[in-house]
């Protein structure tokens, strides 16, 4: 039987095998002892939406309330008790970067993309780098291989003790796809999919729990932002509003709150996504942009945008990347997070398309003024 812990250190849950008496965190690599193993918490317990979608109970246990008052924190929450955090709090980041080598599924650039955003987060954002944790194919620490269980980990271990004034990203480059949703919470009736170097056997990452992961534990204060360089990527967030742009740059906020009443926004944070294309688009994998290397097209757009000084604003970020996407002609190849070949037709019942025919997303747990709203990260 497995038991769940946290790490005494980061605060990520850890399983510990029975009878062991101490395990090392697969995030931060320190080693958390249990003086006698059978005073350790119970499993975590599951929730209504944990029997779906492969929820598989990482849920951690609610944090106890010892008297009457306002509700219990959240169980993410486990920063220790000291002074009130600075306005500029800290910058946490996990990039995602999967090629899928040496399989039918490969890409070309979505390593190089996990590359140059660490770059970008570091040199333009001043990210600290010890704070950015990248999980590739490249990378030697097993912990850090874009598996199913270790990106979990890592979106574990991104909200884990955030305070007011943090400042949280989350950028993935790799395969996505949809599947059929059968709770009713999805406007158009699939459920959008990242799919792990692992996920022909170890399955796909739903947007349900990538929710309840990275979205609802987010208190008051704390941002989030997220990049999803895939295919079918619009609502991968399952955030409850969707941008709609038409191309002179006129936008409205699309309701995406599901009709069965599951909460998709956060506790008070605020969280918003730019994804690769709409849900029913595929991203390009593509040298077209760059002229030099592949790269993920969505990717290549954003970082361009904040580079060429086109990042002042949300609507000029989205604006600025859909021209670049729409001025590059043909030249891409499949990637880009559509799973090729038999897969793509048995999970979106289609084929996929040829070029760079994908427009760029901007979700948000509550809407806003795109063109007043400073970006910042």
């Amino acid at each position: 039987m497995l038991m769940l812990i946290n790490c005494s250190n980061c605060r990520t849950p850890l399983q510990l095998p029975h009878g062991a008496t101490s395990i090392r965190c697969s995030i931060c690599q320190a080693i958390t002892r249990v003086a006698d193993p059978r005073a350790a918490p119970p499993p975590p317990y599951m929730t209504s939406t944990s029997s779906f979608n492969g929820y598989n109970g990482y849920y951690p246990p609610p944090a106890p309330q010892t008297q009457p008052g306002p509700p219990a924190p959240s169980p993410y929450n486990h920063a220790p008790p000291g002074p009130p955090p600075a306005v500029h709090g800290r910058k946490k980041a996990v990039i995602v970067g999967i090629s899928y080598r040496n399989s039918r599924n490969e890409l070309k650039g979505c390593i190089n993309d996990a590359k140059c955003m660490k770059y970008l987060l570091i040199n333009r954002f001043k990210f600290p780098e010890s704070s950015i944790l990248m999980l590739t194919e490249e990378e030697t620490d097993p912990y850090r291989i874009p598996t199913k269980h270790n990106i979990r980990m890592a979106m574990f271990w991104l909200v884990q003790g955030c305070q007011p004034g943090d400042s949280l990203l989350f950028h993935y480059s790799g395969h996505g796809s949809q599947q059929r949703n059968y709770t009713g919470d999805e406007v158009d009736g699939f459920d959008e999919t990242l799919c792990p170097v692992d996920f022909e056997t170890q399955g796909m990452i739903v947007d349900n729990e990538i929710n309840a992961t990275l979205i609802r534990p987010l208190p008051s204060g704390v941002k989030l932002h997220a990049i999803i360089d895939a295919c079918h990527s619009g609502t991968m967030l399952d955030l409850p509003y969707l941008c709609r742009m038409d191309r002179s740059g006129r936008y409205a906020w699309e309701d995406h709150r599901p009709r069965t009443g599951t909460w998709k926004g956060t506790s008070g944070g605020e969280a918003i996504s730019f994804s690769g294309c709409d849900d029913d688009q595929t991203s390009a994998d593509t040298a077209a942009l760059s002229k030099v290397t592949s790269t993920g097209a969505m990717t290549y757009a954003f970082i361009q945008a904040i580079e060429k000084g086109q990042g002042n604003t949300y609507g000029s970020i989205l604006n600025a990347m859909r021209n670049t996407i729409r001025q590059t002609g043909g030249g891409s190849d499949l990637g880009g997070g559509v799973v090729t070949s038999l897969i793509t037709m048995l999970l979106t019942g289609g084929s996929a398309s040829i070029g760079l025919r994908q427009e760029p997303q901007l979700s948000a747990n509550e809407p806003f003024d795109v063109y007043s709203k400073p970006f910042s990260l």
